[in-house]
């Protein structure tokens, strides 16, 4: 059923158009190993597989799945094997933007819709589809990432890259996890913002709550994984202001080349301020919005649910035919004030 459903994808891709085949070809390699490896968590804590501390960090998934469950989120068959891989990123994320608006490439999937962001399992690969796209004029990006989601159409393992060597593991992982799954929950084609915005709202706050009852409010591994979240959360004030100097200059008329000098000159400070080891570019800035917009109108939201969580995910389906109608990767925040406004049943 795996290997039908990878073919029918395939196929799908290649269908549309809208990527090399190269890119359908790498994707469906790199899925299809994912898929034949790894080894069952239950036997490597039962046998006593690996390490001690990743034995007890992957004890601590069948917990999570289930505490997510009790707050609303899919059961799912997802994270039941454990895959080692000897690399220190599952996929390499490309994104790209224009030079000077904030206006997104993006790409059409079947079934999953409008994406602004496309995954390579090899770094070369995605290294020279980046250097293709800013040959032909868009600000690009090129990033590591720890885990993604398939949105059900396979069964996810946990990958070694999902466990950190920080103190903040445990709570590191309960994230990763409640995020992911919050994605085969919660899912609305064309709107990457909000898919994004809403798993990474739910991951966070989550994930404190799953260390409250597993660790304790006053454990050492809270205290770390707030921390952790706060410095995210320094850095993204930071990244909002310079995504707002940006803005300003963008829709100011001055020279193409004045615009370019000055934007050269932001984000030089920004990336020595944040210690940015990569370009900082348009597509960079981009993906706060991707990942850290609509988050005061979804506490809000979870307010005016009364704290339910799986109150505020039945409000949330009502977005959908307000997302069907705006335009595609819309600000969070414009979708969710109608529901905030309507209450919640």
């Amino acid at each position: 059923m795996r290997a039908a459903r990878l073919v029918v994808l395939v196929l799908a891709l290649l269908a549309s158009g809208c990527l090399p085949v190269r890119y359908v070809t790498q994707a469906a390699a790199g899925q299809e190993d994912l898929n034949r490896r790894g080894i069952a968590i239950d036997e490597v804590v039962r046998e006593g597989h690996l390490d001690k501390r990743t034995r007890e960090l992957l004890a601590h998934v069948a917990p999570i799945k289930a505490f997510g469950e009790r707050f609303g989120l899919a059961r799912t068959d997802n994270y039941e094997r454990y895959v080692w891989i000897n690399r220190p990123a599952v996929v390499w994320v490309v994104s790209a933007c224009h030079p000077l608006a904030f206006r997104p490439r993006a790409w059409r999937f079947p079934i999953v819709g409008s994406i602004t962001y496309t995954g390579w399992f090899d770094r070369s690969e995605a290294k020279s589809y980046a250097d293709e796209l800013a040959r032909k004029g868009w600000d690009v990006d090129l990033r590591p990432s720890q885990a993604y989601s398939t949105l059900g159409w396979f069964d996810d393992p946990i990958l070694s890259t999902m466990i950190s060597d920080g103190d903040d593991a445990l709570g590191d992982l309960a994230d990763v996890i409640l995020h992911e799954t919050l994605h085969a929950t919660f899912y609305v084609p064309n709107q990457s913002t909000l898919n994004e915005s809403v798993a990474s709202f739910f991951g966070d706050e989550l994930a404190a709550k799953y260390l409250d009852e597993t660790v304790g409010p006053g454990s050492d591994e809270k205290a770390t994984f707030l921390e952790t979240r706060a410095r995210a959360a320094r850095r993204g004030r930071v990244m909002k202001a310079a995504y707002a100097e940006l803005a300003a200059l963008y829709a100011s008329k001055r020279p193409r080349e004045d615009k370019l000098a000055e934007k050269k000159r932001i984000t030089d400070r920004l990336r020595a301020e944040l210690e940015i080891k990569r370009p900082v570019t348009n597509a960079t800035l981009i993906q706060y919005k991707t990942y850290g917009s609509g988050k005061p109108e979804l506490a809000e939201l979870l307010a005016t649910c009364r704290g339910s969580f799986p109150r505020m995910l039945r409000t949330l389906e009502r977005v959908r035919p307000l997302a069907a109608s705006s335009p595609p990767h819309a600000d969070p925040a414009v979708l969710l004030r109608p529901l905030i406004a309507g209450g919640c049943p």
